[in-house]
């Protein structure tokens, strides 16, 4: 009888620590997946990216609005373009950054600019979020992150999408860039400033 409660006991440790392998496989498995992966994916994109510079002719891009509607640098062929790339729709830093865009909007419009939000959000999502805040001016989605790969916009912490704003002026050649995740409102003091410089000349 207690050979038998042993063996009964045995067969219980050797389940249970089986149940534990196969637990610590899964969970290697999905972080691997989940974390490691894309990070190293990351990595590897992030080395291909455009390093753009003032003075440095814009790179081409087409993508589409909340109305499907597609757009190209070419539709922006002598005006400046305030073109702002942001992490996600609806978040507190890219609220207040797109409300800043719109309570300034019209100095924008009377320096002749036109503003532009870059973001990976889907139309609907835009959809909501202009309607929400009332923003008048174009959000385009890039969706696979090619705009943001061929500007240079990397991801913060290796996670986060970039907040990066480019002034391309009419010959379409950048004329500003400015990054900051944080400090959201940065982006249109100095796009004001050098849209100012651009008036000028």
């Amino acid at each position: 009888m207690l050979l038998l409660q042993n063996f009964n006991q045995q067969q219980n440790s050797n389940s249970y620590l089986i149940i534990q392998l196969i637990v610590a496989g899964v969970i290697i498995v999905l972080i691997s997946k989940f974390f490691i992966l894309p990070f190293l994916s990351n990595n590897k994109s992030s080395s291909k990216m455009t390093k753009l510079k003032v003075g440095d002719q814009a790179p081409d891009f087409t993508a589409s609005d909340k109305d499907g509607k597609s757009y190209s640098l070419k539709d922006f062929a002598d005006k400046v373009l305030v073109l702002y790339f942001y992490p996600k729709d609806s978040t507190p830093g890219c609220t207040k950054e797109a409300c800043s865009f719109r309570d300034n909007y019209e100095q924008f419009t009377e320096a002749g600019a036109v503003v532009v939000g870059v973001s990976s959000d889907d139309a609907e999502s835009h959809s909501k979020f202009s309607a929400k805040y009332r923003l008048p001016f174009t959000l385009l989605t890039d969706n696979k992150g090619e705009m943001a790969k061929n500007y240079g916009v990397k991801k913060e912490l290796l996670l986060i999408p970039g907040r990066s704003t480019f002034i391309i002026d009419k010959n379409q050649k950048i004329a500003l860039i400015h990054s900051s995740l944080l400090n959201a409102e940065s982006h249109i003091t100095e796009s004001l400033k050098v849209i100012e410089q651009l008036k000028s000349q």
